[in-house]
């Protein structure tokens, strides 16, 4: 896996997150990581760019939901705590889609991912950057 980090060049309050290959649990704390960074240094919304992620492992899941957690100033769950990274997914999806955190142009096998998951409801899904970029 790779990850980019970009920022917008429209609102400099939005940085994007280019991750390629497949986000799994040999790399899924590399995301959460670099979303850690990216926010500290001022940015308060985040586009994820899935153009180049063949595979997403239900670590990844927990990935985006973390993400969405640091973007939104809350406290991810600690990954080590296994389970209750899953229980923590489960009680965050009351609350409808993210505000801080989109999803661009992922890849079949990905979106087929989030559908299942239930996870293209929590976050907005948009084809081009710019409409990413103008959501927020």
């Amino acid at each position: 896996m790779a990850i980019t980090i970009t920022q917008s060049d429209v609102n400099t309050e939005v940085s994007i997150l280019g991750i390629q290959g497949d986000l799994d649990a040999s790399n899924y704390k590399d995301a959460i990581s670099m979303a850690m960074e990216v926010h500290s240094t001022g940015a308060q919304y985040l586009v994820i760019d899935m153009s180049d992620l063949r595979f997403m492992a239900s670590s990844g899941l927990v990935a985006l939901h973390s993400i969405a957690l640091v973007m939104r100033d809350e406290l991810a769950p600690d990954p080590e705590y296994g389970w209750d990274a899953f229980h923590s997914i489960s009680r965050d999806k009351t609350g409808g889609a993210q505000d801080s955190v989109v999803l661009l142009n992922p890849q079949p096998r990905v979106q087929k991912t989030l559908e299942k998951t239930g996870f293209d409801e929590q976050f907005k899904i948009y084809s081009d950057l710019e409409s990413a970029i103008a959501s927020f």
